[in-house]
């Protein structure tokens, strides 16, 4: 329903995470049979969550981590990792500096060239651990990149900027041709950042295999306060996932489309999912692990630019191993552990046995669902006021 925000503009209502709800059905089912696997670029994925391709999130370790947990860990192509041969040093650099100094020591460090053969190097790491291969580049780098990860045997490419599109209009660059860039990779190819119904359309039609969905959620992202672009994640969500089933209609080609930030807790993911996501990409939490590269820390990944930071380095701590963050068990009350324990859960309640069903259960509109009944904890700070 359209709003009138002024005389001169229309506009319409978006929802967050936090202003809707799950309702459950007449059915219950035992969470230990649901199943929460998703295909996604032809693989198989025993948990629908992908760690995102951050720096201090990923490293070669933690995603063979992840493949190992049921997921995938995405390395970032323009990190330190593909810069610099000692990463670790460098991150312990990055992590120990005041926040006064920490933009410009950003800007110097990813200065440093990204280096061919340190993307062979990393992708080899991956592989020999036992993981899936997936990269991250940004579109001006994927033309050169894309061919290094390939032939290095990636599994993976994702193409990832704030906006993506593919009707990009510039006086000094020609745009990455997506469909050229799939068809010449013959490996899947991932591709975001999105948030609405005809984008996401636009960016099926080239041949991807899947559609990373949000612009600005990142617990360290900065961009929606920079630029002021967005669009809250249930929204941004449901409208993509509509422009998925209207393109699997249309062409018999079902594109999985991943929600991508905003997600700190495991309801978070639970809804996500329900609004019409087919998995979660994921990086504060993540960031909050034991052997997570960050050293306690987590940055958005445009924190670097030269000219626009945008990006915060925020203090996440380590509350305890991957695998409880992802299999559990829990050590705490606040849903920041266990989010494949949560989900199967959630989907037990709402009566769903798999992602499609968990898919259609009902969503309703509650401002009030993180605040009716909670006084106490918020006033202790305890559970999910923590």
């Amino acid at each position: 329903m359209d709003i009138s925000l002024g005389k001169a503009k229309k506009t319409r209502r978006a929802y967050g995470f936090d202003e809707i709800s799950l309702v459950p059905s007449i059915i219950t089912i035992n969470p230990d049979d649901t199943d929460v696997s998703v295909e996604i670029g032809g693989k198989k994925f025993d948990i629908p969550i992908l760690a995102s391709a951050m720096d201090g999130v990923v490293s070669p370790q933690t995603a063979i981590l992840m493949s190992q947990y049921g997921g995938l860990g995405v390395l970032n192509l323009q990190g330190v990792w593909a810069r610099y041969d000692d990463a670790e040093k460098v991150l312990k650099k990055i992590s120990s500096v005041s926040n006064e100094e920490y933009v410009p020591l950003m800007q110097k460090v990813y200065q440093e060239p990204i280096k061919k053969e340190l993307v062979i190097k990393r992708i080899k790491e991956i592989k020999d651990g036992g993981g899936i291969a997936a990269v991250s580049s940004i579109p001006q780098d994927a033309l050169a990149l894309g061919p290094i990860a390939r032939d290095a045997g990636v599994d993976m490419f994702f193409v990832q900027s704030t906006v993506l599109s593919t009707k990009h209009k510039s006086s000094t660059s020609k745009p990455l041709d997506l469909k050229e860039f799939c068809q010449e990779m013959k490996i899947p190819v991932l591709v975001g950042n999105c948030v609405t119904y005809e984008v996401a359309l636009t960016l099926m039609g080239t041949g991807v295999a899947g559609v990373l969905v949000g612009i600005g959620p990142g617990a360290a992202c900065t961009s929606r306060g920079v630029l002021g672009v967005g669009v809250p994640m249930a929204t941004a969500i449901a409208d993509c996932a509509a422009a998925r089933d209207s393109f699997y209609k249309e062409n018999n080609v079902y594109v999985p489309i991943i929600g991508d930030g905003g997600m700190v807790v495991g309801g978070d993911i639970c809804k996500a999912i329900a609004c019409g996501a087919d998995a979660v990409m994921i990086g504060s939490p993540i960031a909050r692990a034991s052997e997570s590269p960050g050293g306690d820390y987590h940055w958005g990944m445009a924190t670097p630019s030269p000219t626009l930071p945008r990006g915060s380095r925020i203090k996440v701590g380590s509350i305890g191993s991957l695998k409880e963050i992802i299999q559990g068990p829990a050590k705490y009350d606040d849903g920041s552990m266990n989010f494949i324990g949560a989900l199967k859960t959630s989907m037990g309640t709402l009566g769903a046995a798999n992602l499609k069903e968990m898919q259609q259960v009902e969503v309703v509109i509650a401002p009030s669902i993180l605040t009716e009944g909670k006084v106490y904890q918020k006033a202790q700070q305890l559970g999910m006021y923590k």
